[in-house]
């Protein structure tokens, strides 16, 4: 009688007759979110230790025998605390001795390209099995500060770094920075006032159809038990200012922007179809990434050929289904990255994805909330949790930056053909690129803006985007009252501007 892995893997036929699973397929055996909501800062947790249980439950998700103690790898997503090695922490404390850990730069698409990069290594025979985590404690650490409470520190700083994962994250130019580009708050919704001109929206109607869209996210959220927020929201009240819901970034109210103050922790555990196999994972817990995908948009957003789209979003959409033998129709579950509204437009819009469906498994950045970094993470658990409740293919979206770096993950309850983990960039480099001209002053031509509030809910400036008589993208700043006012109730893209050398727009 044979024992080796042909013999494991012989009664796990996949539907279809013909193909015969491969015992390096990677699957997803197990995941978890975690979630605390203390109101006594005194008694919260760490990041790690939230880690730690999403670890923990993840494994008993899966149903099966030591797999967290035999894990070959462990990566973590980077986060604003101030572990050196938090994947070696986490594995002294489960009994674990993997061969590597791995720790992301910041961005947001850190854990769809860390998981993609564990599964690839999974089918490559290089690791037997891995975990991919992320979490943060950023609502009791702040809710400490403010009761002048010490925060809980667990921090290991003796241990050597764990092995770096991924490029820095930079998001502006020293010239952007010097111009105002500094702050996702105020360039989504500067985004979204090109999308709004590019569609031939007045603000009203476009203020009307980002409140139905974000009142989607708000509907599955309510259903989420681990949402930040899971108050019923109108697309009126998410969309209309209040002293509890004020403009940020118009368009954008606090309901429409990230939330990230939250205490939250995700796990997800990986393995070989042979090594899931003898743990012990029954097979109505197994889910397989089928493919993957990154790619850079254009560095700096100065250079985007057009604000309201993402080219490489696309090609990098478009490459990851394509490897997974499906396609946008086929698609039963969705989750697009959602920090800001714009983001999700420009994703569906370049993907091809209907806006009226589900786009979300979590409810969103907005309402789900998530760790810094780690939304994919937690949107990443609770596909898997979808797709064994309710069978078929889902796509998960990561963004980092400004619409900026993408990573895809296609996943299903079916396996496919072998796990591919793709990269665009040499298909990118050939994309046209805007020009910029830093030192130009005079006459331009608006070409998107973000009206930009304070704390009392009063508009303090503007943000420009404008065009030059060549077509290069330049940045300045208003601070005029009149004109602020103006431009939050009549469109003022596609107006003549004079920019002056300092930077000063005048409309």
């Amino acid at each position: 009688m044979t024992t080796g892995p042909a013999s494991l893997l012989a009664p796990l036929l996949v539907h279809t007759p013909v193909m015969v699973l491969e015992p390096l397929t990677p699957v997803i055996v197990g995941a978890a979110q975690v979630t605390d909501r203390v109101g006594d800062p005194t008694g919260a947790r760490s990041s790690l230790d939230l880690m730690e249980e999403a670890l923990r439950s993840a494994e008993a998700d899966s149903g099966g025998a030591d797999t967290v103690r035999h894990l070959n790898a462990i990566g973590v997503v980077g986060g604003s605390w101030n572990y050196t090695d938090p994947g070696g922490q986490l594995a002294d404390r489960v009994g674990a001795d993997p061969s590597t850990t791995l720790l992301t730069a910041w961005s947001g698409h850190s854990p769809q390209l860390l998981l993609n990069h564990m599964a690839a290594r999974i089918q490559a025979g290089e690791i037997g099995s891995a975990a991919v985590l992320g979490g943060e404690t950023n609502r009791s650490r702040r809710l400490s500060r403010s009761l002048g409470v010490e925060p809980l520190r667990d921090y290991d700083t003796t241990l050597p770094p764990a092995e770096a994962f991924g490029e820095p994250l930079v998001m502006a130019s020293n010239h952007e920075e010097e111009r105002g580009v500094d702050a996702p708050i105020t360039i989504y919704p500067l985004l979204d006032s090109a999308i709004r001109h590019s569609l031939g929206e007045s603000i009203s109607e476009h203020r009307s159809r980002l409140g139905r869209l974000w009142e989607g996210f708000n509907r599955v959220a309510v259903d989420n038990p681990h949402a930040a927020v899971r108050t019923p929201m109108t697309a009126h009240e998410i969309t209309t200012p209040t002293e509890a819901n004020r403009l940020v970034g118009a368009p954008y109210t606090i309901a429409m922007n990230a939330h990230n103050i939250v205490d939250q922790a995700s796990a997800v555990l990986l393995m070989s179809a042979e090594r899931a196999s003898a743990t012990g994972v029954p097979r109505d817990r197994w889910v397989f990434p089928l493919a993957g995908s990154s790619g850079l948009d254009t560095e700096w957003i100065s250079e985007r050929w057009e604000l309201n789209r993402a080219p490489v979003l696309r090609l990098a959409g478009e490459r990851a289904l394509k490897a997974a033998g499906t396609g946008v129709g086929a698609l039963a579950h969705v989750d697009l990255y959602s920090c800001f509204p714009s983001a999700v437009q420009i994703s569906s819009t370049e993907l091809g994805i209907d806006q009226n469906r589900t786009l979300t498994v979590t409810g969103g950045l907005t309402f789900a909330g998530a760790p810094y970094n780690n939304y994919s993470g937690q949107a990443i658990a609770a596909m898997v949790n979808r797709i064994r409740e309710q069978p078929g293919i889902g796509l998960v979206h990561a963004n980092g930056g400004y619409v900026t770096k993408h990573a895809f993950g296609i996943y299903s309850d079916q396996p496919g053909d072998h796990f591919m983990n793709l990269n665009v960039a040499g298909e990118a480099s050939s994309l046209p690129r805007r020009q910029t001209d830093p030192g130009f002053s005079g006459e331009a031509t608006v070409e998107a803006y973000s009206v930009v509030h304070g704390r009392e809910g009063v508009p303090t400036h503007a943000l420009v985007a404008l065009r030059t008589g060549t077509g290069a993208r330049i940045w300045g700043t208003t601070r005029d009252v009149g004109t602020l006012h103006a431009m939050l109730v009549e469109e003022h893209i596609g107006r003549n501007a004079e920019l002056s050398p300092d930077g000063t727009v005048s409309l």
